[in-house]
């Protein structure tokens, strides 16, 4: 990844951590913007908020250049990347998920966390055996399962534009549109980004291929 690149990823992680974050450093029920049951479902919920955020920032670090070229570094973030973001978030967001009732929220939300789970797996596995290219390629992929926490809160706003014109402005049925919206974000959002992430892995591995060739 390019450094302008990183670092519009990082200031958009950082950004996304904290608008994700705020509403939840209080720890106040009342507070929380998902319907929640009960205080076990709250408390769940914001320790898969807060482990996402972790997640999402550390990951971001893990595509700077400068990072990338210290090893100790970049190990020492990338585990902390996976065991206490990645890992208990994803864990987390199993039951959230199904504590939601809503079908697609719960099938397509598990499946991105066991997605979340299978490639941190095998990205630290490859790492292992140091095969450094295919670390990189689980890594992204697994990054872009992180990036749904921003991507699906891009996604619904546009849903929702798209429909106006045909559903009117009235205040009731758009607030129950975005809700309806919501579950749909969440599951385009990380289909999208590993839709677009495959293409970059695809592309990456055919420039020494086309280098190869022209020399």
């Amino acid at each position: 990844m390019h450094r302008r690149t990183a670092w519009v990823v990082l200031i958009v992680a950082v950004i996304a951590t904290s608008v994700l974050v705020y509403p939840y450093l209080g720890l106040d029920v009342d507070d929380s913007r998902l319907d929640v049951r009960d205080s076990l479902h709250y408390y769940v919920l914001v320790g898969h908020i807060g482990t996402a955020a972790v997640a999402l920032v550390l990951g971001s670090l893990q595509f700077m250049p400068a990072v990338r070229a210290r090893r100790r570094i970049h190990r020492t973030l990338g585990r902390a990347y996976l065991l206490a973001g990645v890992l208990p978030s994803a864990v987390a967001t199993i039951p959230v998920a199904l504590w939601s009732g809503r079908l697609m929220t719960q099938i397509g939300l598990t499946t991105a966390a066991v997605l979340w789970l299978i490639t941190g797996g095998l990205a630290y596995r490859a790492a292992r055996r140091r095969d450094f290219a295919a670390h990189r390629d689980w890594m992204t992929r697994n990054y872009a399962l992180t990036f749904l926490a921003v991507t699906a809160r891009i996604l619904v706003p546009l849903l929702l534009l798209v429909q106006l014109p045909f559903r009117g402005a009235d205040p009731g049925s758009m607030g129950e549109l975005a809700t309806s919206m919501i579950p749909i974000g969440q599951t385009l959002g990380w289909v999208v980004n590993l839709v677009v992430v495959e293409s970059v892995i695809r592309r990456r591995r055919r420039l020494p291929e086309a280098r190869l060739r022209d020399a």
